[in-house]
């Protein structure tokens, strides 16, 4: 790992930013604020935040580069060798909310982690990440379909083995164990990814990265527009308080980004602008709002 290839990663995540919120602001009409913050001299981020759009209730496109000195319980529960290294983690993650409740609440995040020598002498240890994922509220299965195929198709190069278990590695994370229903319809989740060694780990997350746009602006553009009442926004803010529920119990980038003395701000704009909860609330059987949970949620597979 030498600096030439941070540089590489980094320049890469903030140029994919850059082309995302593009494509984002030409089907909503509006413009992304930027909020650009330092933690330290050379460390930070930039956020871009756009609230009130024409399409896009709310939506955060992400980026940021960290360092700590000494990984947070969080991040080395699952590898225990490494409590008590420094860390510098970089990622881009972003959450769309659409204002329209057929337009689907979409999901992504790339990101690269290093954990410094630990004091034993133990040589760096590095992985990168990441995934995205839909959560629809009245669903479209062509769009749910196209959305798993673009996923399908960016791991195609690098062998038949990595869609398969990328994709059920989402289904079983994004999955609210307390409510025993998955958070949406699923797509790509990894972690820890090193093994094919640093250029094809990049490569792969490069390619989950960049079909973030083909495999989801079509279906903002297609749905921004579709007629909705006062009982499909309903079903939206309570489908809404299931993904806050998942952020703030489950998510660990949410959780790594609040213990680590991260921007608050920057780790909880993910959650939508309003959201609701009912009491023992079950949707009418035959309903569209039931649907979505007996032909939807249970995971399949689309493509």
């Amino acid at each position: 790992m030498t600096a030439a290839d941070l540089a590489r990663v980094r320049d890469w995540m903030t140029g994919l930013q850059s082309r995302i919120v593009a494509a984002l602001e030409a089907v909503d009409g509006g413009r992304f604020g930027t909020d650009s913050w330092l933690r330290e001299a050379e460390f930070g981020g930039v956020s871009r935040v756009l609230e009130g759009g024409a399409a896009i209730e709310r939506g955060a496109v992400l980026f940021s580069d960290v360092a700590v000195a000494q990984m947070p319980p969080s991040a080395s529960a699952r590898r225990p060798e490494l409590a008590g290294r420094s860390a510098r983690a970089m990622g881009v993650s972003l959450v769309i909310h659409p204002r329209n409740p057929y337009a689907p609440t979409v999901h992504l995040n790339v990101r690269f982690f290093l954990a410094g020598p630990s004091n034993l002498g133990n040589d760096d240890c590095w992985w990168f990440g990441g995934g995205m994922d839909l959560t629809p509220v009245y669903p479209f299965e062509e769009d749910v379909i196209a959305f798993h195929r673009h996923c399908k198709q960016a791991l195609e190069p690098f062998g038949d083995q990595w869609h398969p278990r990328f994709k059920r590695w989402c289904d079983e994370y994004f999955f609210l164990p307390h409510r025993n229903e998955a958070r949406g319809v699923g797509g790509l989740f990894f972690d820890d990814l090193g093994e094919p060694g640093f250029e094809t780990s990049f490569a792969m997350t490069q390619a989950v990265g960049e079909a973030f746009v083909p495999a989801y602006v079509p279906i903002l553009a297609r749905r921004k527009d579709h007629h909705w009442g006062e009982r499909e926004r309903a079903f939206q803010l309570l489908r809404r308080g299931r993904y806050v529920e998942f952020n703030l119990l489950y998510d660990r980038g949410t959780v790594f980004g609040l213990k680590s003395g991260g921007r608050a701000e920057s780790s909880l704009c993910s959650m939508p602008a309003e959201a609701h909860w009912r009491y023992d609330w079950h949707p009418e059987p035959g309903s569209p709002e039931a649907r979505l949970y007996s032909d939807f949620l249970p995971a399949r597979d689309w493509v």
